[in-house]
């Protein structure tokens, strides 16, 4: 296969990978809710109470009928009879009338009668058994009412949701203690190359450790995957088709890290394109650094071959492994990527035509975010730890310059 016939935009490159495998039929278990951050609801989540179920304080202060404080204020306050105090976790058992009021704290109930709280900073004591107002409150000042939040019968969570911790908060506010959600999909993660030796071997000359497979192992299960690690496999075509056929018919999905050789990665493209229909669909990416990407899909199942370049390989994942998991998943409301706008400080060039992700290192001072670009190469790992981010320079720039703002993916 010749190397990088045509250099496929990014957002192109994975539509068309996206689209061209189906959205699995989702295999799901039964987790608890509070232990569920991460996973993804297999199932639409209705609300059986009202949030909250009683009306509430917002604040430290006085229940009162709004309309008694009407007028008030520090020159001419009102005056109400005090008749009592809600304790916290206690229903109370008397009425607010007109001219009445009585002690509530935050997060506790309203009495009856009552449709206001006034701050507590706004009152004082004139005498035993009386509350000075000195200023006017008006209805629903201060206070929620019953299913202001959540009414039974609301759709809490769609299918399709990955859960944040909000959502684990939301879902034990309403009594969900268990929950259905996707099982997580295998990722297959097979390296290659006869240069390639496992972390823990003493290091030959001519050798490098694999560490794409630790580094693939802990971005797919931060994206929500179960990654399956395969080992190494020689540059050899018969062993490496026999390894891919096994995580194939293992796994949901299958990620290669390939050599850098235009052999090696010709290779992989050529095993690939023997596991079944279309094939590869993508052999090369417009990007930086990343280019000898290759996307494939295999009679439904995807296939990424990676470049072994461990920035590349970050970054590439980022771009094509997490969107690729989110739809094994069954994902529907995708979470924004967390990224943040900051100032160049030095000038970084860049080939129109082409998008970069360049690692940054972040600071900030009262005017924001500061990006210093490190001049990285992708075969060294250690760029990346000591970046904070990746800023990204679109296609249509030849690169920036100093003062001008870069968007920043943080990582």
């Amino acid at each position: 296969m010749a190397e990088f016939l045509k250099l496929d935009p990014v957002e192109q490159s994975l539509c068309l990978f996206l689209q061209s495998f189906p959205e699995t039929h989702l295999f799901t278990e039964s987790v608890d809710s509070a232990s569920a951050v991460g996973r993804v609801t297999a199932e639409e989540i209705v609300s059986g109470e009202d949030i909250p179920a009683f009306p509430r304080s917002t604040v430290d202060g006085y229940a009162v009928r709004a309309e008694s404080t009407f007028g008030s204020s520090e020159s001419i306050p009102a005056y109400l009879k005090l008749i009592g105090e809600v304790k916290m976790g206690t229903s109370p058992d008397f009425t607010i009338h007109t001219g009445e009021c009585a002690l509530v704290y935050t997060g506790g109930m309203l009495p009856a009668g009552s449709n206001a709280v006034v701050m507590i900073e706004n009152t004082q004591i004139s005498r035993p058994g009386e509350v000075e107002i000195q200023k006017a409150g008006s209805q629903g000042e201060n206070c929620i009412s019953i299913g202001e939040d959540v009414t039974v019968g609301d759709v809490i969570l769609s299918s399709g949701t990955i859960l944040r911790p909000q959502e684990i908060g939301g879902l034990l506010a309403v009594g969900n203690t268990q929950i259905k959600v996707a099982k997580r999909p295998k990722i297959g993660i097979l390296s290659s190359g006869d240069e390639v030796v496992s972390p823990g071997k003493k290091l030959p000359l001519g050798k490098i450790r694999d560490i794409n497979s630790a580094i693939l192992g802990a971005m797919v299960e931060t994206f929500g995957g179960q990654p399956v690690e395969f080992g190494i496999s020689p540059d050899d075509a018969q062993a490496l088709s026999q390894m891919v056929a096994k995580v194939y018919s293992e796994c949901d999905a299958v990620i290669i890290t390939a050599g850098s050789s235009v052999s090696t990665r010709d290779l992989t493209a050529r095993v690939i394109e023997k596991m079944g229909k279309p094939g590869v669909l993508v052999h090369g990416v417009n990007i930086k650094p990343g280019k000898p990407t290759i996307l494939a899909v295999c009679d439904g199942k995807p296939l990424i071959g990676l470049p072994g370049n461990p920035v590349s390989a970050f970054v590439i994942s980022h771009l094509f492994v997490k969107p690729m998991i989110e739809k094994l998943m069954g994902v529907k409301r995708i979470l924004v990527e967390p990224m943040v706008s900051a100032t160049m400080q030095t000038n970084f060039p860049s080939q129109t035509g082409r998008k970069d992700y360049v690692p940054v290192v972040l600071s900030r001072d009262m005017n924001g975010f500061k990006a210093e670009p490190i001049h990285f190469k992708s075969n060294l790992i250690f760029s990346l730890v000591r970046a904070d981010g990746l800023a990204v320079i679109s296609e249509d720039s030849n690169g920036l310059v100093a003062g001008e703002k870069v968007d920043v993916l943080l990582i």
